[in-house]
């Protein structure tokens, strides 16, 4: 549940603000952004990759884990996703995760998936933010899932979390969401895409030091 209120004033930091600070506000939002994509007859604004720290984009690592080939694996600390490959490789992504007190681990497996999906605020969210609409259309500029959405489930009931895309790229790399993991949009097509229903999922507050040269993985291949 990754809202924050700059998601309700036209999706984050564009609209904070008054008078002088808006434009400076819009300009720095906008910058994330670069030029639109349209997937499956939805055009969405485009992640200007060039203003995100390397670190963060989608690569091929060296890992070792004793996860089956296909699991989902998220260090929490250090705000990557890694989908575990063969050869001791992974595909990681640079994640943003649970601020302090929405912190969650353990395991759950992926038991269904949207496109474009309808955001619809728990009860429990919309006590804490009563101006929350009731639910925000699929597709909408204004929803917080982005373009896709990855519901994780334990022993067959529903988390509540997610793996999703977001409207505030510069959020990726921080403790920013109410529980939810979220990429990078095109990183959550990318995902999606690799997660067929059933996919293990494993969610660690600490992991990252299992891979190989963990200080220098800047420095690995990046994926195309």
């Amino acid at each position: 549940m990754p809202w924050t209120r700059r998601n309700i004033v036209l999706g984050g930091l564009a609209l904070l603000g008054a008078g002088a600070v808006r434009k400076p506000a819009f300009a720095a939002a906008s910058s994330f952004f670069d030029g639109t994509i349209v997937d499956n007859g939805v055009t969405f604004r485009r992640t200007n990759f060039a203003k995100i720290d390397k670190k963060w984009h989608r690569q091929v690592v060296k890992y070792f884990s004793s996860e089956p080939i296909g699991t989902v694996v998220v260090d929490t600390r250090h705000h990557f996703l890694y989908v575990i490959m063969e050869n001791k490789t992974a595909i990681r992504y640079g994640v943003g995760v649970g601020r302090e007190g929405f912190k969650w681990f353990g395991r759950a497996t992926i038991d269904s998936k949207s496109l474009w999906p309808r955001w619809t605020p728990p009860p429990e969210m919309r006590k804490r933010h009563p101006e929350l609409p009731e639910f925000v259309a699929g597709g909408s500029p204004k929803n917080p899932l982005g373009p896709r959405a990855m519901y994780l489930h334990r022993d067959g009931v529903d988390t509540g979390y997610r793996f999703h895309g977001t409207l505030e790229p510069w959020s990726i790399g921080k403790d920013a969401s109410s529980g939810c993991i979220r990429m990078f949009n095109e990183d959550a097509i990318d995902l999606y895409q690799r997660c067929p229903i059933g996919t293990a999922v494993q969610v660690l507050p600490h992991i990252a030091d299992q891979a190989e040269n963990a200080a220098q993985v800047s420095q690995t291949t990046p994926v195309e």
